[in-house]
């Protein structure tokens, strides 16, 4: 059989000089591209690279190394004796399936999920946030991200060719050297002792509940849960069968006696003492030795979610429930993140456990989607070992009192005849709660308005189980002190476009 002489595609190869791309990568891309839009087709025999460089109008070496390119990349391949061919099987057959049979594939039948799964495709979620906008809480300061540290950090560890370690399966409890870091930190920064065979790496708070809660709950146990509270995490142990006990929440926190007389005997309670979500009060240390008291005299667990502890504004931070020195204390789960201390984008969390439990957690995460990405926990390790998270830290606490102050000027000034919140502002966190003075005012459709106009601000009442309170949730860690006027100023018009009513004249926020 005659061979297929490739056609004289190289007269129209033109070498740009000026682009700083290397010849032979030119001329490599200059044949790829022939080959993908027909010009050269499969089987077509290839010109000698001494034909080549003469052709194409460059020198042989450079014809050879993009011969060489080429042929890695499958876009040709030699035969012993006979030259260079264009491969019958091109890299793109290997990449694509062939097209559909139908143009759209055919829908699950109704029914296809169990029962378990139909009641967790209803629980409700905390919402993606499309964008940024305006007083989002739940976010931190991205524009304060430690890019340059993290960014030199990451470098460093791929400059040095991370270990087969960190590039292959590790343990499921996480990355050592971070483990022994968390633990350091928890012991400085939060008076809580803990060793690295106690803590467990996760991808956040959210993983941390959903594990506590396959590992400790049977399907129909009682878990108490605060009323209003983080709604996804609530959903977590709903997935995971337990019976919800909507407990209510007031100014000292948790309220554990109208807990007991709900469900004496519950297994479980998940609580946010360090600053409640979503009306932001702490838990009084009366209250927190009753419920550690409580847990010792029942035998229950406790899920401590400490999902901001680090920023407070008033005061001394005060312990984890888990270091309080109760005997209750050993039947805590403290559940932690870096989600709002550095960015949620990171993925990485932990638990604190008791080593009775550490290995069982460990298999659980396996079971779940293994580990956490090697290389984020050895960046993160090195960020906390050289002292980066706890400057970070003192840094952000200044900032976000500082969005603070802002937010509750721009209130003061803006919206007190219409929204009214804790006189003082919030003592610890990133958000703060604004009640309707209109107790009847819709403040999901007062969301669905802001949401239109920019700003990111969820209804209160989604939080609750029981009655709700209506009002919206209001962040100040991710908006610039510059524009909380502004955002205040598009809250108003969400409010005012569904209440309709004139501003009254009040004194102050309550």
């Amino acid at each position: 059989m005659p061979r297929r002489q490739a056609p004289p595609v190289w007269g129209s190869f033109a070498p740009d000089h000026a682009s700083g791309v290397p010849l032979q990568e030119q001329l490599a891309a200059h044949f790829r591209g022939a080959v993908l839009e027909g010009r050269l087709k499969p089987g077509a025999q290839l010109p000698s690279t001494r034909a080549l460089a003469a052709e194409a109008g460059v020198s042989r070496q450079t014809a050879v190394l993009a011969y060489e390119r080429l042929v890695a990349e499958g876009y040709a391949e030699g035969r012993a004796g006979a030259g260079m061919y264009v491969p019958a099987l091109l890299p793109e057959a290997l990449l694509q399936v062939g097209r559909p049979a139908v143009p759209v594939a055919p829908d699950a039948p109704s029914g296809s999920l169990s029962p378990r799964g139909r009641a967790i495709a209803t629980l409700p979620i905390t919402p993606a946030r499309r964008g940024p906008g305006l007083l989002s809480p739940g976010l931190p300061a991205f524009d304060a991200f430690p890019a340059e540290i993290w960014g030199r950090l990451s470098a460093q560890l791929w400059r040095d060719r991370p270990t087969s370690e960190l590039l292959g399966y590790m343990e499921p409890a996480g990355h050592l050297p971070l483990r022994e870091a968390v633990a350091a930190h928890l012991g400085a920064a939060r008076g809580l002792a803990c060793t690295a065979e106690e803590v467990l790496i996760t991808s956040g708070s959210q993983q941390g509940i959903a594990l506590a809660a396959r590992l400790l709950l049977d399907p129909g146990d009682a878990a108490w849960v605060e009323d209003p509270a983080y709604v996804s995490g609530r959903s977590a142990l709903a997935a995971n069968g337990a019976r919800l006990v909507p407990v209510p929440v007031d100014q000292e926190g948790l309220d554990v006696g109208a807990g007991e007389a709900l469900a004496p005997h519950a297994r479980l309670a998940l609580v946010t003492p360090s600053h409640q979500y979503p009306l932001g009060v702490t838990m009084s240390l009366r209250r927190r030795l009753a419920l550690l008291d409580w847990a010792e005299r029942t035998g229950a667990w406790i899920l401590e979610d400490d999902y901001d502890g680090d920023f407070r504004y008033a005061g001394r931070p005060l312990q984890p429930l888990r270091a309080l020195p109760r005997h209750g204390a050993a039947r805590v789960i403290y559940i932690g993140t870096f989600a709002k201390v550095l960015a949620p984008g990171l993925r990485l969390g932990f638990v604190v456990v008791p080593r009775a439990l550490a290995e069982a957690f460990a298999t659980a995460r396996a079971l779940t989607d293994r580990q956490s990405a090697g290389p984020e926990q050895a960046i993160l390790a090195a960020f906390i070992a050289e002292g980066h998270l706890a400057q970070h830290l003192r840094r952000m606490r200044v900032l976000y009192a500082a969005r603070r102050a802002a937010l509750l000027e721009a209130l003061a000034e803006g919206a007190a005849d219409l929204v009214a919140w804790e006189a003082d502002g919030p003592q610890a966190g990133l958000h703060l709660t604004a009640l309707f003075r209109d107790p009847a005012l819709d403040d999901v459709a007062v969301y669905d308005v802001a949401r239109r106009i920019g700003l990111q601000t969820p209804p209160l009442s989604g939080s609750f189980l029981g009655p709700p309170k209506r009002g919206l949730v209001l962040g100040f860690a991710g908006t610039a002190p510059e524009r909380m006027r502004e955002g205040v100023t598009l809250l108003r018009r969400a409010i005012r476009s569904i209440s309709g009513t004139r501003p009254r004249n009040v004194e102050g926020a309550a």
